[in-house]
């Protein structure tokens, strides 16, 4: 029995999950569907009492990955792909980003029928300004207090970006609405309700694009952030060798595809070809393209001090009004 901890949502998953089980006929799945925080959460306090914890851990928290990599909490995975993999995507053949996700703007697409959508961060505090009263409420972002890959993209915004804040606080201007999840975002920018989304996942946003013709995408041209979820296999799993078994699978040309074709998650994989790959998007886009590395400078906005710093600020600029 394989027993996957997961932030991926079942249905999600299932593709990948029957691909291995082809692979492996012989190898049952138990698919646990949690919130990031607790993947973290029960690993640790499983393997501190001296207990069996997952044998694959797969979460979109970059940081409390990272975290559970060098705290001792997962083990070495030393994989047939493990020296080809990109160096910013592997920390120490243990933590594994396994997808490839730019933080994206989305927009309603017929309220932009006369004009372009704002496609960098400058046009982005423009349009706000000018447009006032017809924009005033009609935005959206994630909270970052309530949303972990919220707050991963603000902390890589003010790395990127000198004059973050004024971003921040004409969104602020504009009565920019905050949710915890992309598809309260989407849902409302799909029926027109918000003219724009800002920061969004773009795995997201892709997969309601595909089924909700009124939803557009841009990937920001003064950068976008490009968010991994990361797999690894837990010290303490009770079945190590099954779990790097699946590691393995996410890893290799058949799971990075069943990925990028069937989950609609940009794959990372050099040996992937096609629109939805880390290949891809960098030979269109380049040094647009900024992914957040695999690495222990991810953990700097751990520290509660750090994190609470960056909440303050941000709360207080969105209310600067």
């Amino acid at each position: 029995m394989l027993t996957v901890y997961s932030s991926l949502d079942e249905p999600l998953a299932k593709p990948m999950i029957a691909g291995f089980q082809t692979a492996n006929p012989d190898v049952a799945v138990r698919y646990e569907d949690m919130l990031t925080g607790e993947i973290y959460d029960r690993i640790v306090g499983e393997t501190d009492a001296g207990n069996k914890t997952a044998d694959f851990a797969f979460s979109s928290a970059m940081d409390l990955q990272v975290k559970l990599a060098n705290d001792g909490y997962a083990q070495r995975s030393d994989l047939p792909m493990s020296g080809q993999w990109p160096g910013w995507a592997n920390w120490r053949n243990t933590a594994y980003a396994l997808t490839f996700e730019p933080a994206v703007f989305v927009y309603h697409k017929p309220s932009f029928k006369d004009s372009s959508p704002p496609s960098t961060r400058a046009e982005l505090v423009e349009f706000l300004q000018k447009r006032g009263d017809a924009v005033y409420g009609r935005i959206g972002t994630y909270d970052i207090e309530r949303s972990g890959v919220g707050f991963l993209f603000m902390a890589r915004d003010q790395e990127q970006f000198g004059d973050i804040w004024s971003v921040i606080r004409a969104m602020g201007a504009a009565g920019v609405k905050l949710y915890s999840t992309s598809q309260a975002i989407l849902e409302r920018v799909a029926d027109g309700r918000f003219l724009l989304g800002y920061n969004i996942l773009g795995s997201y946003a892709a997969d309601w694009a595909s089924r909700h013709p009124d939803v557009g995408i841009v990937l920001p041209k003064d950068y976008t952030v490009v968010m991994s979820r990361i797999g690894l296999v837990p010290q303490a799993a009770a079945a190590p060798d099954l779990g790097k078994r699946y590691l393995e699978f996410f890893m290799s040309k058949e799971g990075q595809t069943i990925m990028a074709r069937e989950l609609q998650i940009p794959a990372v994989s050099p040996e992937v070809a096609g629109n939805n790959t880390a290949t891809t998007l960098r030979e269109m886009l380049g040094g647009q393209l900024k992914p957040v590395p695999v690495s222990l400078g991810l953990m700097v906005y751990l520290d509660q001090v750090k994190r609470a710093r960056l909440i303050s600020r941000w709360n207080e600029v969105l209310r600067l009004q």
